[in-house]
């Protein structure tokens, strides 16, 4: 399967702003606890919270990867979250399809 620019170009806008809200929540996380650490001995805090970051990002896009290939989205992350709305919308139908059914059978009993 050929890389397009598309693809590229998508996968690229997620990783760069479905980085924004994990590296925020990941900051709140990691810089209290850090602050003592950054007075005491910065270029081990330093070392600490830039590895802290790499690693999340890794597994980021890893993940965002792995969804892409899994879910077949080939050049576009739109279709990515159509194809992940359909899914949630098709499963919830078929929850209360269930739901109805149990319903029904309760009543007609």
């Amino acid at each position: 399967m050929a890389d397009t620019r598309k693809k590229s170009l998508s996968e690229a806008f997620v990783n760069s702003f479905g980085s924004y809200p994990i590296g925020y929540g990941i900051g709140i996380l990691v810089l209290p606890l850090s602050l003592g650490w950054l007075e005491e001995d910065p270029f081990m805090a330093n070392i600490f919270i830039t590895l802290t970051y790499a690693t999340v990002s890794f597994v980021r896009v890893y993940f965002l990867r792995r969804l892409f290939t899994r879910l077949g989205v080939d050049d576009n992350f739109i279709k990515l979250a159509i194809k992940l709305c359909k899914r949630g919308a098709s499963k919830i139908k078929s929850k209360e399809s269930r739901r109805n059914e149990k319903t029904h059978k309760t009543v007609s009993k």
